[in-house]
């Protein structure tokens, strides 16, 4: 089966990350799915943003420079909706405020907004339409547990701005993913979600979230306990190979043997894991010696070139 092509943050590469025109940019770039990244504002509404904090993208401290938390972080749930659509999304950038990826879009202000899942949802219906293509939603529920001791439940946020848009049936082109396993069950059993279910794994020394043991998952006994509540894997590329960066290990045979497919976070030009000397090779050595499904790209349309002229034209792994 052809592996499919996840935009990561849209083409993030391109354009500031989870933005209306970077969704735009990704779908034109032939990305099969567009990742959106969920948190939400303080009255609920499901918004599409990476962290739960909102000044590595935004002008935040600029307009409300007395709104952060004793941490100095300004976070997404300690505002409304109204007020996170008065902020300005700009390319990512460091705690000195300089641009994370240098030759990357410059950090200007654009005007662009924080877009919510239901705008995000508009417009990829409204280009699937127009450029008579299908590209689906890869949606990840950012820190639950830190929304629950909020009082708010993502999951169930998140479920009903899919019904509104009658997109949460086994039939919809959409993948639910998260780091926290709870979720996965709670969307599972007690949500009785039919779509997809990926759990994505990250490395004990992020901590996050708090208390998951990510060597444990990656072992049989671990793989074995993921199968019985998700779909699929999405490790970390590093997670792939050996310590030496570039012999495949065994954790996309062993998920494969327990009919998990593997979504791989992320392909990067400009920041190339492992041992790899290029970006081709990267690809060659996600695709081609580990044999993943599925990955995410900040650059889809490259990716996209890849998989296009070493893969059939049979079905995606969807």
């Amino acid at each position: 089966m052809k592996p499919i092509v996840i935009a990561h943050r849209g083409a993030s590469a391109y354009l500031p990350e989870h933005t209306l025109p970077c969704v735009t940019a990704a779908h034109t770039l032939g990305a099969d799915y567009i990742e959106q990244d969920i948190v939400l504002s303080r009255d609920g509404v499901p918004m599409v943003l990476h962290d739960i904090y909102l000044d590595s993208t935004t002008d935040v401290a600029q307009q409300f420079p007395t709104r952060g938390r004793d941490d100095g972080r300004f976070y997404a749930i300690d505002f409304d909706l109204a007020e996170l659509k008065l902020l300005s999304v700009h390319e990512r950038v460091d705690p000195q405020a300089h641009a994370v990826f240098s030759d990357r879009f410059p950090v200007v202000d654009l005007e662009l907004r924080i877009p919510t899942l239901r705008e995000e949802i508009i417009l990829i219906e409204g280009l699937n339409k127009s450029r008579g293509m299908s590209a689906g939603y890869y949606i990840e529920m950012k820190s639950p547990a830190f929304h629950t001791a909020a009082g708010l439940d993502i999951a169930s946020a998140t479920i009903e701005v899919l019904d509104g848009a009658d997109l949460h049936h086994k039939k919809a082109p959409i993948f639910f993913q998260c780091f926290d396993p709870d979720t996965l069950r709670y969307l599972k059993h007690d949500l009785q979600s039919p779509l997809p279910l990926i759990q994505l794994m990250g490395d004990n020394s992020w901590e996050e979230p708090p208390g998951v043991d990510f060597d444990l998952m990656r072992t049989a006994h671990g793989l074995d306990d993921v199968a019985t509540y998700a779909d699929g894997i999405g490790p970390w590329v590093p997670q792939l190979f050996e310590a030496d960066g570039l012999t495949p290990s065994q954790l996309v045979s062993a998920a494969h043997a327990r009919g998990l497919l593997v979504h791989a976070y992320t392909l990067r030009a400009d920041s190339l894991e492992g041992g790899f000397e290029s970006f081709a090779a990267l690809h060659e050595g996600v695709f081609l010696n580990a044999g993943i499904d599925g990955v995410f790209s900040d650059f889809p349309d490259i990716t996209r070139g890849f998989i296009d002229s070493h893969f059939s034209t049979e079905g995606t792994n969807s």
